[in-house]
């Protein structure tokens, strides 16, 4: 299954980025997780269809309200793993 692997950039943290990111995901029938890194960046991995991928990349780059996305570096990935749903890591 192709997945995305993206790592996102800028005012991301606490701005309800993870929330939003598994809301759109799920909206896209997508799979996967998004979670906060210690340097202040997000990482989202999320598989499923072409389109529901090509949705959360573009959706990526502003994200929610409140965040002021500074970069995403993203890359298309066999899966290592089968998901169920999409959480919140």
């Amino acid at each position: 299954m192709q997945c995305l692997h993206a790592w996102v950039s800028g005012r991301v943290q606490g701005v309800w980025f993870r929330q939003s990111t598994l809301e759109v995901a799920q909206a896209n029938g997508l799979t996967g997780w998004v979670r906060n890194l210690d340097d202040g960046r997000v990482e989202v991995m999320a598989c499923g269809n072409e389109h529901g991928l090509m949705q959360l990349e573009s959706w990526l780059s502003i994200g929610p309200e409140l965040a002021c996305v500074a970069e995403v570096k993203a890359s298309r990935v066999e899966a290592e793993e089968s998901y169920s749903d999409f959480v919140i890591r």
